[in-house]
């Protein structure tokens, strides 16, 4: 903690140091002046929160810009002699621009000649009419899927949002693919999550899709996003005001399938010339089910033991996340944010878990009866200081940002293990057992970007950031002894994790006349330290990696484009993969942690086409070196079967993926993607067993608007995933369909949405195992058929006006923790 406070110490004394010298930038000697008008507009009405811009009349170079406030005026301070012109600017309004404004040497105040703004009603329409984006938006570099208007979307969670972006699967686990590939860095506003993927997982469902604005697909990111995330990057920007003045939006929703949901919240926003605060406050319920079906064969002294398990699971999250902030606006130049962040989310469950044991697949000798409850608390608080400043005309900027994270979670369960015998009497005495597991995650660090516009067609940005990460988890065991609870050593344990990462970066971009390249390298160096307590192990590493990356985009007509990325990324183990921790179900199904996970590299290619700037086709080519991935692997001693992390000696992906949007009509447009992917995985020493695959797969996906009216609109959706290969996991085929309706009312201030996820109730997953000599089949059927009705309203100034977007310094840290 003394080291954050001397960075914000610093980066306070750095703010004011910039401040005061982009203040001063004009002659000491020079004397000073007051310059105020006002601005009305029809009726000579006072128009308030109009965007004035002061300028030279030499070269038309801007000096200041500023608002009026609620009479209309506006006020320019600190103004040196020259000759000047006034510029206005408001939405439905024809621009406005005042003769030139004559300040001599000596005058203390100058007033304006008063400007009126005529009414343009046909600039108004245009606003309305291009306003709604499409679901799905292809850009030369991302997909984007935008996820504030959508109706399908209403009600829905991040995490059923993002399943229907085009490419993206999440499987039973919370793992993330896109393109048929595992390992995306998941971001939130820019900023990595410092989560394993179950982690993520949950922290998207319990993040209400009336929270997010827009999800970002960013295949083969640049040098200046940290090196993590060998897929690509995931990038889900959250909702930002656009007003000035005082505004919000609220929503209330509900939900039902098999269990009820709900969810609410509010955005309130207020700007002005000085200042723009915001906060915004969701609250979601979600309560849900689940089936787990795992049948499996031991094979023990050429005897074969026939297990068959069904687990039905009662869910219900809780989730209370905030944010609240303010920039100042210090002068035209300088600006300084201060941002806290968090959540307080709660999870409990009650599953009931049956095991058939026998000699046969059809007739069981015993049975394990296991009743399971859980509880789990999340909480996590964040800062974040930052400062930017505009260097000089040119376009220098410098931007700093310093954060500080602490994450607190506390996972309680207990499982009340019964043996019967095939007559449902018991044949030994239950076995009781519970475990809670306190985790503190802190995560502190700094960051400095600065983009230098060389010209018009050259740029270079660099930058430097430090991380540091502290996770400290301490898993208690305890049995049912002669009716006291006892605490056993050989299952509890105490593990504390160290990582310290410093990164600097610079990129290089050069627009020619058709081409445009962009060539980067970034270099990390990494310290950590894994340290068992309980098991007195420790596991150091230090390591020094450059990670260069090259863009080149050609033009060859206007209807023709094409394009080349390279990338060489690094994965870090989840914390939570490196925990050496062993979660009991029953005695046959366990899973547990792996300290000795190395990080795994990954070489990325991309080629793509781009015709008439809306149709895309994309290849992929990536190759993985100690590939790391969930297993599901046997235990032969226990006859049980328990999952793990592990590496994968040999990972390599190919992808094409084509993207078509098509407008049938002038009330019917449509967007569809079509990929097809390989997966290759070889590996040796998995319990003995060795790992030898190669699948070829596909995924369609077609999203469908229908302008019905001015004020009514609908939406359907469908997706279809081919049978695919996941490490050791085999998964089979899936499919659903998704509609929407939504209607505007009160002026369109206000909307409702209905919609229904998983229309027929198809989505499930199967899986069966890539290791032949491994047999398990897992089928898992979760809640996944919902309906959902939102209503929406919006309130205060609309005034357009783009808010500051700035991403914070926890971008690559955050995306390994539990909330």
């Amino acid at each position: 903690m003394k080291r954050l406070t001397a960075y914000l110490t610093a980066l306070l004394l750095l703010v004011s140091s910039f401040a005061k010298s982009q203040e001063n930038a004009s002659p000491a000697a020079a004397k000073v002046a007051a310059l105020s008008g006002i601005v009305t507009g029809e009726n000579n009405k006072a128009l308030t929160y109009a965007t004035i811009s002061l300028l030279t009349v030499k070269d038309s170079s801007l000096i200041k810009t500023t608002m009026t406030d609620s009479t209309g005026t506006y006020r320019f301070n600190n103004i040196t002699p020259g000759a000047y012109f006034i510029s206005v600017s408001m939405t439905g309004y024809r621009a406005g621009k005042s003769n030139t404004i004559t300040i001599g040497a000596g005058v203390s105040k100058v007033q304006a000649p008063s400007l009126k703004l005529e009414i343009e009603s046909k600039s108004l329409a245009a606003v309305v009419v291009t306003a709604k984006k499409s679901f799905i938006e292809r850009k030369i570099d991302r997909t984007i899927v935008n996820v504030e208007n959508s109706a399908i979307s209403a009600g829905s969670t991040a995490l059923e949002v993002l399943e229907k972006a085009p490419g993206v699967i999440v499987d039973k686990d919370g793992n993330i693919s896109m393109s048929g590939k595992s390992g995306v860095m998941v971001m939130i506003d820019g900023k990595q999550t410092y989560m394993s993927h179950s982690e993520v997982a949950q922290l998207l469902r319990s993040m209400q899709s009336s929270q997010v604005e827009s999800i970002e697909l960013i295949t083969n990111p640049s040098a200046k996003y940290d090196a993590a995330g060998n897929a690509g990057i995931i990038n889900i920007k959250t909702k930002k005001s656009k007003t000035v003045g005082t505004n919000g939006a609220a929503n209330i929703g509900m939900g039902y399938g098999n269990r009820y949901k709900t969810n609410a919240g509010i955005n309130l926003n207020h700007r002005n010339e000085k200042m723009n605060i915001f906060a915004n406050y969701n609250h979601g319920v979600n309560h849900t089910d689940r089936v787990l079906d795992i049948s499996r064969v031991n094979r023990l002294n050429n005897q074969n033991t026939y297990f068959t398990q069904r687990e039905a699971d009662d869910r219900n999250y809780q989730s209370n996340n905030y944010k609240a902030g303010v920039d100042f606006f210090l002068n035209s130049k300088n600006t300084l944010g201060f941002l806290i962040s968090g959540y307080a989310n709660n999870s409990s469950s009650n599953s009931n878990n049956v095991t058939n044991i026998g000699a046969s697949q059809k007739v069981s000798d015993s049975l394990i009866n296991v009743a399971g409850r859980s509880n789990g608390r999340y909480r996590n608080m964040a800062y974040n200081i930052n400062y930017k400043v505009i260097l000089d005309t040119t376009g220098k900027e410098l931007a700093i940002d310093a954060d500080c994270s602490r994450n607190h979670s506390r996972d309680f369960n207990s499982y009340d293990n019964f043996f019967l015998s095939k007559d449902g009497s018991q044949f030994r005495d239950p076995y009781l057992n519970r475990n809670t597991t306190p985790s503190l995650i802190n995560i502190k660090s700094i960051k400095a970007d600065y983009v230098w516009p060389v010209s018009k067609s050259l740029k270079v940005e660099a930058g430097v950031k430090s991380s540091l990460v502290r996770t400290d988890n301490d898993l208690q065991f305890e049995e049912m002894e002669n009716n006291n609870w006892k605490n056993n050593s050989n299952r509890s344990n105490h593990f504390i994790y160290d990582e310290t990462i410093h990164a600097g970066y610079v990129n290089g971009s050069k627009q020619f006349k058709n081409t445009s390249i962009q060539i980067g390298l970034r270099a990390e160096k990494t310290i950590s330290k894994g340290n068992s307590i309980t098991e007195n192990k420790v596991v150091e590493r230090s390591y020094f990696d450059l990670f260069p990356s090259l863009f080149v985009n050609q033009t060859i007509s206007n209807n023709h484009s094409t394009s080349f990325s390279y990338s060489r990324r690094i994965d870090r183990p989840s914390y939570d993969a490196l925990n050496p921790f062993v979660y009991y179900l029953d005695q046959y199904t366990f899973q547990k942690g792996n300290p000795f996970l190395n990080p795994q590299y990954t070489h990325s290619f991309e080629v793509g086409y781009l015709y008439k700037k809306k149709y895309s086709a994309n290849f992929r080519y990536a190759v993985t070196k100690d590939n790391i991935t969930d297993v599901i692997l046997p235990d032969t001693a226990r006859k049980g079967l328990y999952q793990t992390s592990a590496n994968v000696n040999d990972a390599k992906f190919l992808s094409l993926t084509l993207n078509a949007p098509v407008a049938i009509t002038k009330w019917w447009n449509t967007n569809n993607t079509v990929t097809v992917f390989n997966n290759q995985y070889q590996a040796t020493g998995l319990e003995g067993l060795n790992l030898d695959v190669n699948k070829s797969s596909f995924y369609l996906n077609t999203n469908h608007n229908f302008t019905l009216s001015q004020t009514f609109t609908a939406e359907a959706g469908a997706n279809y995933t081919s049978s695919n290969v996941y490490g050791t996991f085999n998964f089979g085929s899936s499919y659903s369909v998704d509609l929407g309706l939504s209607k505007t009312l009160m002026n369109k201030k206000a909307s409702v949405k209905f919609s229904v996820n998983d229309v027929f109730n198809t989505r499930a997953t199967n899986i069966h195992s890539s290791l032949s000599s491994v047999n398990y089949k897992l089928y898992q059927k979760a809640e996944t058929r919902v309906f959902r009705l939102t209503f929406s309203y919006r309130f205060g100034s609309s005034a357009i006006k783009e808010a500051r977007h700035r991403s914070t310094g926890l971008e690559s840290e955050q995306s390994r923790v539990k909330q």
